[in-house]
């Protein structure tokens, strides 16, 4: 009796132990059910890349400061049609933006859990956005102003304004953006810069000069970084968001500490794009394929800028569209260019090439 107990126990642990197997298998078929899929087969091999969460805060912030710029300038120019198209923003609602967006990305993922995506795309999330956006306008009113009568409920316009910027963030911008993966590798020897696609450099052995070898990419996923197109944005938004914090300090160190906004043009952003993608460009052959180091470049970078400027500045003002005058600053040419604004161009120049390394890890994954 005591052998055919012991077997019996010993068959019943062989047992448990053969359906233990199949248990866990049914738990982790949950898990993966709860899991949602990936949107394609090109995301799925990019997956455990995605974004920071520091460079997605900063790409929110900047795409709303944008925002802001394309709206008021807007406004402003259906009131007076002034070729300008100034536009105006301010780091507060910079802030808000990127603190309203990175919320908005987290309601946008949970849309995998709604039955219908009509009902998500149409109305949830407008709904969303739409309260999100209209609570922060209220509270950065009510924070800037010194009683509670200037934080006047959004009209009817405004709502569907907003209605609109929310269909928009979420069938355009987070369905491209949230597809963005950033690549992590090290550098191919230690102490090396990482070669963009590309360029040329000098082989190890015998001096001779080799296209490098870019970063392997898996089936699906490309191997290069933000298209042209995309880098051409990304330089025209951050060139209005360097013009809004500059005038916004501006102006704060002129009115004594009450200045609310920034201000900058529509065609700034089409100036910075062209020239920051211009400078990008001469950045990867003089460091990449050349060896030259900062400051033997950043001169270069700042006589380019300057002729930006000037050559801009000369088209613009002949359609009655130039939106600065350096004419009461010293050592200006034509009151387009100042020398005072050197030291700023050169800390820009420098800080260029660091956006430039940063977005040639950004890869796009196309929308399937």
């Amino acid at each position: 009796m005591a052998g055919s107990d012991a077997d019996g126990k010993g068959l019943a642990r062989r047992g448990g132990a053969s359906r233990r197997p199949a248990a866990s298998s049914v738990r982790v078929g949950e898990a993966a059910a709860d899991r949602p899929e990936p949107l394609s087969t090109a995301e799925a091999a990019a997956e455990g890349a995605e974004l920071p969460a520091w460079m997605r805060l900063y790409f929110y912030g900047m795409h709303g400061l944008t925002l802001d710029v394309l709206l008021s300038s807007s406004r402003r120019f259906a009131r007076s049609t002034d070729l300008r198209m100034l536009g105006f923003s301010s780091p507060y609602r910079c802030l808000l933006h990127l603190l309203t967006h990175f919320a908005l990305e987290k309601v946008y993922l949970q849309q995998r859990r709604c039955p219908s995506a009509f009902v998500f795309n149409f109305l949830l999330y407008p709904l969303a956005h739409v309260g999100l956006q209209t609570l922060a306008d209220q509270a950065l009113l009510l924070s800037l102003s010194d009683g509670l009568g200037d934080a006047a409920a959004p009209g009817t316009l405004d709502l569907a304004l907003q209605y609109l910027l929310a269909l928009y963030q979420s069938q355009v911008f987070l369905k491209r953006f949230l597809r963005l993966r950033y690549r992590r590798q090290l550098p191919q020897r230690l102490g090396a810069p990482l070669a963009p696609p590309g360029t040329r450099t000098a082989a190890a052995v015998g001096g001779r000069r080799r296209r490098p070898r870019g970063p392997r990419s898996t089936e699906g996923a490309p191997s290069k970084g933000l298209p042209d197109l995309f880098r051409f944005l990304f330089y025209g938004m951050h060139g209005l968001l360097n013009e809004i914090f500059f005038t916004f300090f501006f102006n704060l160190l002129g009115q004594g500490g009450r200045a609310a906004s920034g201000h900058t043009s529509l065609w700034s952003f089409f100036m910075y794009g062209s020239c920051s993608f211009v400078v990008e460009k001469l950045y990867f052959h003089l460091y990449y394929s050349r060896g030259w180091s900062t400051w033997k470049r950043v001169p270069i970078y700042v006589i380019i800028v300057y002729l930006w400027e000037l050559s801009w500045g000369l088209g613009l003002r002949k359609c009655g569209a130039c939106s600065w005058d350096y004419s009461h600053y010293p050592l200006n040419f034509m009151g387009l260019i100042t020398l005072t604004y050197l030291p700023g161009w050169v800390f820009l120049s420098v800080y260029q090439d660091l956006l430039s390394d940063v977005l040639w890890r950004v890869q796009c994954i196309p929308v399937v």
